[in-house]
C-alpha cells in the first residue's frame, strides 16, 4: 500500500463513522498530513453540520503548518453553498497545497467543480486514490445520483426449508413466526438505523402489525412506509401511531397529519417505480425492503434492487410461503448465533 493509499485507508475508517447520520449526505472523511504526521481529522458527523475538511482543518493546533500540508478526503469537496459554505474555499482560504481525493462527487451541484477551483487556485491535486472503495462506501449516494433512485436493499428471513412464513390469513389471530434468532434480529435494528426508509407491502402490515423501529439498539428510526391500495391496515396498527414519520401510498384521497402522510398513486401503473419517484423527490437515497413473498419478488423481477441481506435459520417449517430465490451466488457468508447469513450484490 502506498503512502497516499494508506491515508485514503484512514479517510474511508473515519468516514464510515457517518453511516446512518450524513444521510442524504455522503459519508466523508479527511486527514491533514505535514511532513509525515497526521496533524489533523475528522469526518462529516451529522446532516446539516460541517463537512470532514472543515473538521479536520479546524482540529489542525498550527495553522500555520497547513502552508506545508497534503489533506487527503475520500470524496470531492464541495464547491457550492449548502447548509454549510463550500469546503474547497476554506481549504484555499488556508493555501493547503497540496489535495488527494479518493473519488469523484458525481452530483451535479459540484461533479468536477470542486476539483476545478482548487487547480485554478494553484493547489497540486491527485484524483482516483482508492477510488472503487471510495465509490462501494457511498454506494447509496452514487446510487441516488446516477440512477434517480434510492440504493434497495431486499431483506428477508427464510427457514432450512426455504420457507418465509406459514400461510396466514387476514383474520387469522397466529402471530407472526419468528424465523431468525434474536442476533439476527439485533442486526436487521442496526440496519433499519443505518438506511434512510423501510418499506412493506400491504399483507406484511395486515398479517404482521410491525413497528419498523430500531427498539434493538440505538439510533434513528427509519421513514416507514407502505403501500395500501384500499386503506384497508386498521387504523390502531402501529404504522398509523404517528410516533415516527410514516407514508402510505394508496389509490384513495386521504387527508395527512403529524407523521403520517397519505400519497395518492396510480394503480393501474406499476407501482414500485412511483414508489421510488417520490422517495427520490424527497431526497430519500436508501430503502430497506422487508415485505413478503410477493413484493420482494416484486422488486426481483423488475430488477429494481442493488444488495440483498438473506437470513436462513437452523429451524424448518414442513410447508409454508416460499422464500424469494434470486439466481446468483452470495458474495459473502456469515453465522450469526447459528443462521445462516447471505449477502448478495445484483449483478449488472
Amino acid at each position: 500500500m502506498s503512502t497516499d493509499e494508506k491515508y485514503m485507508k484512514y479517510c474511508l475508517d473515519l468516514a464510515v463513522k457517518g453511516l446512518g447520520h450524513a444521510a442524504p449526505n455522503p459519508m466523508v472523511g479527511s486527514v491533514v498530513v505535514y511532513e509525515g504526521e497526521i496533524i489533523g481529522e475528522g469526518y462529516h458527523e451529522q446532516f446539516g453540520q460541517a463537512h470532514a475538511e472543515v473538521n479536520a482543518i479546524l482540529s489542525v493546533k498550527d495553522k500555520e503548518r497547513l502552508k506545508k500540508s497534503t489533506l487527503y478526503v475520500n470524496l470531492e469537496p464541495c464547491s457550492h453553498f449548502g447548509k454549510t459554505p463550500p469546503c474547497a474555499d476554506l481549504i484555499i482560504e488556508h493555501k493547503i497545497p497540496f489535495v488527494v481525493i479518493g473519488s469523484i462527487d458525481t452530483n451535479s451541484l459540484v461533479s468536477g467543480q470542486g476539483i476545478s477551483k482548487l487547480a485554478k487556485a494553484g493547489i497540486d491535486v491527485k484524483v482516483g486514490i482508492l477510488e472503487e472503495s471510495c465509490k462501494k462506501l457511498n454506494k447509496r449516494f452514487y446510487t441516488f445520483h446516477e440512477k434517480k433512485r434510492p440504493y434497495i436493499i431486499l431483506k428477508w428471513a427464510q427457514s432450512a426449508d426455504g420457507f418465509i412464513d406459514v400461510k396466514r390469513h387476514e383474520e387469522s389471530t397466529a402471530k407472526p413466526i419468528q424465523i431468525s434468532n434474536s442476533d439476527s434480529k439485533k442486526l436487521l435494528h442496526l440496519w433499519r438505523s443505518q438506511e434512510q426508509a423501510i418499506v412493506i407491502g400491504t399483507n406484511t402490515a395486515l398479517l404482521d402489525n410491525p413497528q419498523l423501529t430500531v427498539r434493538e439498539v440505538e439510533g434513528k428510526n427509519p421513514l416507514r412506509i407502505s403501500v395500501d391500495k384500499w386503506l384497508r391496515i386498521p387504523r390502531h396498527f402501529h404504522l398509523f401511531d404517528q410516533s415516527t414519520p410514516s407514508l402510505i401510498f394508496t389509490s384513495i384521497d386521504e387527508p395527512s397529519k403529524n407523521n403520517l402522510e397519505f400519497i395518492k398513486i396510480n394503480f393501474e401503473k406499476a407501482v414500485i417505480p412511483q414508489l421510488l419517484e417520490e422517495l427520490y423527490k424527497r431526497n430519500i437515497q436508501s430503502l430497506l425492503v422487508e415485505g413478503g413473498e410477493l413484493f420482494l419478488n416484486s422488486f426481483i423481477e423488475e430488477g429494481l434492487w442493488d444488495a440483498a441481506r438473506v437470513f436462513i435459520s437452523e429451524k424448518e417449517l414442513g410447508k409454508g410461503v416460499n422464500a424469494p430465490v434470486l439466481k446468483q451466488k452470495p458474495v459473502v457468508r456469515e453465522n450469526i448465533s447459528g443462521d445462516k447469513l447471505l449477502y448478495y450484490l445484483k449483478e449488472e
